[in-house]
């Protein structure tokens, strides 16, 4: 069987890893073109951050291009981080200072209690072929925010997120058991089984 051919156009090596883990088996995940400088994520929704990348690096490679674009969307503060989730205590910071910040502005507004911490992880991924066809869809897995880290594993919020059918333990404490329920994990596994019905 051929699979499906798709550049990965994310820039962040946690996220390729995770990616080209989920999608294993699924499609031929080619790594994105070398000399691509960063690609300015200005659109004002998750979707559109996504196809920003892609059509780039579609455009870049001249062949498919998958991306995606994630968000931690928490109740308390009306939605944020959201679509500025990886740059939430600003430009060119560490995965800790935007956990600290996080947990920062949940203290500030008083959300003590996990009902008051309600969160959710949301992925859109995106394809875009050369031709100018795409596809885009979408993950969510609902949680709380954590009082404090826990866990060595994963990346970005993982450590304070807490998804409701993980028996209390943060994504960072999860280990690969955490694709299985994941926001990229549920979008990606969609992707695939888009693709398989289009061959």
């Amino acid at each position: 069987m051929v699979l499906p051919r798709l550049v990965c156009a994310s820039a962040n090596p946690d996220k390729v890893v995770e990616i080209a883990r989920v999608l294993d088996g699924l499609v031929d995940l080619c790594p994105r073109p070398d000399g691509l400088g960063d690609i300015v994520e200005d659109a004002p929704d998750l979707e559109g951050n996504a196809r920003l990348k892609a059509v780039a690096v579609c455009e870049a490679a001249g062949a498919a291009a998958v991306s995606d674009d994630t968000g931690l969307e928490v109740d308390a503060l009306g939605g944020a981080p959201g679509v500025f989730s990886a740059r939430y205590a600003g430009l060119d910071v560490s995965y800790q200072d935007n956990v600290d910040k996080l947990l920062a502005e949940l203290d500030r507004v008083g959300a003590v209690t996990q009902q008051q911490r309600r969160a959710r992880f949301r992925t859109a991924v995106m394809v875009v072929w050369p031709d100018g066809r795409e596809i885009c869809v979408e993950g969510v897995v609902e949680g709380h925010i954590a009082s404090s880290p826990a866990g060595d594993g994963g990346f970005g919020y993982d450590p304070v997120f807490v998804p409701d059918e993980a028996d209390g333990r943060t994504f960072a404490q999860m280990g690969d058991e955490k694709h299985e329920i994941s926001h990229r994990g549920r979008a990606l596994r969609a992707l695939a089984a888009v693709l398989a019905e289009q061959r």
